[in-house]
């Protein structure tokens, strides 16, 4: 099988945890840009990525670049790619714009057009026509313009791979799962030790946790893949690519907690994890954090998303405080890392994080922090903010 390049997208601040990945699975040439990290390999490579990848949203496979000022030469351009590798006159198709560009101001006029050169090239060779089914198309195409350069590249993944497939049941605005898996990554987690998410919400940190730890792959509960409807499409290809990430699978000696104070949250959490098939790995326990104390003997990791103003009708001040006053009287030896979109907040903690990481929840800019919370008396030693 020939080696092609492709381009994985991700969040903004998990581009060298995404290259670290692809090297770890065995890609070529990884190199890291902004939001996308560029990598190589064949097409058994490409479901390994969509399969295994924790980091990434899309997996693109580009397949022509040319220059365009007009629409005239945009038309020109998609017309000379020949369509009928790709796709059939009976079959669908959508096309995906981003345009960054003075000479094109509008995505969906872009659409337009390389919509009308594609269904011309057919309507010309075969008098019929492919037609555009936005919801559920046989191939998604992707046109990215900077300035004067267009690039072709058709989307492997089809809906972004944030969903995962497991999560059924969501509370408000849960996290990407996306993001948790690259906030614990960032965090260290490896699954060599015991795990806390103290506001587990409807169960994605922890479902993500447990795949890590357990070398699960990413996308393993996922129901389809946009490359099973393409020309190529090798079934059997893909069973031997599942196969083999299955048997990386490994055990995990430790123990992976969940909590939360909402009754409805734990049973929406407890229902995700059974349907990720993870409940051997996974306790949740209907608790308010604050009013808990560590439970396991040894180091703990601790990584969650707090609810901040965006979300819940809380008082902040008090409410950081809380989390700061919890973790210096009843954690001694713990990382606790959590993700928060309400930076002034953070001060209320009266903790001093050891790391501050931006990143972005969905639009917000947002801070992971890490606080790190050493044995000694009840009350620690921890870091005292200044």
């Amino acid at each position: 099988m020939e080696n092609f390049k492709m381009i994985a997208k991700t969040f903004f601040g998990f581009e060298e945890i995404l290259a670290k990945e692809l090297q770890i699975l065995g890609a070529q040439n990884v190199e890291q840009g902004v939001r996308m990290v560029s990598f190589v390999g064949d097409k058994g490579f490409m479901y390994k990525a969509n399969l295994a990848l924790r980091t990434a949203l899309k997996i693109l496979k580009p397949i022509y670049h040319f220059r365009a000022t007009n629409e005239q030469s945009l038309y020109k351009g998609i017309s000379g790619i020949d369509w009928s590798q790709h796709l059939n006159a009976n079959r669908t198709f959508v096309i995906d714009t981003t345009v960054h560009s003075d000479y094109f101001k509008h995505s969906q006029f872009v659409s337009q057009k390389c919509k009308d050169a594609i269904v011309d090239q057919f309507r010309s060779k075969t008098g019929a026509r492919p037609s555009v089914d936005k919801d559920y198309p046989d191939l998604r195409i992707n046109i990215h313009i900077d300035r004067d350069q267009v690039s072709v590249a058709l989307d492997t993944s089809g809906n972004s791979l944030h969903q995962r497939g497991y999560r059924i049941a969501t509370n408000i605005a849960p996290i990407n799962e996306v993001l948790a898996a690259g906030m614990l990554l960032l965090s260290g987690w490896d699954g060599q030790g015991h795990f806390l998410d103290p506001m587990c919400g409807s169960g994605t940190i922890l479902a993500e946790a447990a795949m890590i730890a357990c070398n699960i792959p990413a996308n393993l509960n996922r129901r389809e893949f946009a490359f099973e409807k393409w020309n190529d499409w090798d079934n059997d290809l893909f069973d031997q690519i599942v196969d083999s990430l299955l048997k990386k699978v490994r055990e995990f000696h430790y123990t992976i907690q969940g909590y939360d104070k909402a009754p409805s949250a734990v049973l929406k959490a407890k229902d995700n994890i059974k349907n990720a098939n993870l409940d051997e790995y996974v306790s949740i326990a209907e608790k308010n954090f604050f009013d808990t104390e560590k439970a396991i003997q040894g180091p703990l990791h601790m990584v969650f998303n707090p609810p901040y103003g965006e979300r819940l009708d809380i008082e902040m001040e008090r409410f950081y405080k809380n989390i700061g006053d919890t973790l210096k009287q009843n954690y001694p030896n713990t990382n606790a890392w959590f993700i928060t979109a309400n930076i002034e907040a953070l001060k209320y903690v009266g903790l001093r994080p050891s790391r501050k990481i931006k990143l972005f929840n969905g639009s917000l800019e947002a801070r992971l922090v890490k606080y790190e919370m050493y044995e000694g008396s009840k009350k620690g030693k921890y870091i005292q903010a200044d």
